[in-house]
């Protein structure tokens, strides 16, 4: 069988401590015809220092910072795989993932995309068993065509796995080269971009094994953060992240309304003033018609309610 060569993204900002890790893994696997490309958003720690040290080995991409989204477009630019994975440099790969990531892929024609559980580890890749998985013993891998739900503006209750993060997710170049170059100004989280674009695109594989490690440590921007400012991030990403969704992808304009009117509601309540936010805000307000801003103002009204 002719082994489909695998691209392994891997984006890094100053995480100089961790980038040997992710590299090291992805050599590690069990899978062979994989190309790791490197790509660092303008560190200024040893991060570059350590690439150097893989100079031949990997695909070097130095830039200069402007965020994960653009880590994505620069790192996809420099690829040639059939398939895509993408790596968190604080995260790294189980031996076998690649293996099984080109198997499953193998094994089923129609999907575009397979994404899978992670596994949240410390710094020092011990186990957190004090966090729980977001995987339920009643969930099973498979098969997911989920476009219709999502088209209609809804995913609740249609698929197992209660999301997952950079370093879980696998695409096929069709489907990414589809969705790349993303909007840059989606600076973190821009995973869940790729994720709603994918879910109204393409069938795909939600596999449940945790085959990569989830690394949690003190400088993590977002993962499992609970205070103000999370949530401010939370609700400025989606925000962005509705506004583009509903610009590029005009069949998933119903779910983008949706996660538009959750964040503008939460956002609003924490009153933040952001010059950038405030111009996507009334850019995305100009893309609805006279019903949607009715149905916005309405479901924004019962998310206010209801908190």
């Amino acid at each position: 069988m002719i082994k489909p060569l695998v691209s392994v993204l891997i984006n890094n900002y100053n995480y100089g401590r961790f980038l040997p890790d992710a590299i090291k893994s992805v050599f590690a696997q069990t899978y062979s015809n994989i190309e790791i490309i490197v790509v660092d958003d303008g560190s200024s720690d040893d991060s570059r220092d350590i690439i150097k040290q893989y100079d031949g080995k990997v695909i070097s991409v130095l830039k200069e910072n402007g965020g994960q989204a653009s880590a994505f477009n620069e790192g996809f630019l420099k690829s040639k795989g059939e398939i895509i994975l993408f790596l968190d440099s604080d995260d790294v790969f189980l031996a076998n993932k690649v293996e099984k990531i080109v198997q499953v892929f193998s094994d089923n024609n129609e999907i575009d995309w397979c994404f899978h559980a992670l596994k949240f580890v410390d710094k020092d890749l011990e186990n957190l068993d004090s966090y729980a998985s977001n995987v339920s013993s009643s969930d099973r891998s498979g098969v997911y065509d989920v476009r219709s739900h999502i088209n209609k503006g809804n995913l609740r209750g249609k698929m197992p796995l209660d999301g997952t993060a950079t370093s879980g997710l696998c695409f096929r170049r069709v489907l990414l080269s589809k969705m790349l170059p993303m909007p840059e100004e989606i600076r973190i989280t821009s995973d869940d971009y790729l994720k709603y674009a994918s879910f109204s695109s393409a069938p795909g594989y939600i596999l449940l094994a945790e085959l990569a490690l989830q690394r949690i440590h003190g400088n993590n921007l977002y993962t499992l953060k609970k205070d103000d400012r999370k949530q401010f991030l939370k609700n400025k990403i989606e925000i962005l992240t509705a506004y583009w969704l509903r610009k590029n992808f005009p069949s998933i304009r119903k779910y983008a309304n949706n996660l538009f009117a959750i964040s503008i509601n939460n956002h609003k309540l924490l009153g933040e003033q952001d010059k950038q936010l405030g111009e996507r805000i009334e850019g995305y307000q100009s893309m609805l018609n006279i019903f949607e801003k009715l149905e916005l103002h309405l479901r924004s009204f019962y998310y206010h309610l209801t908190r």
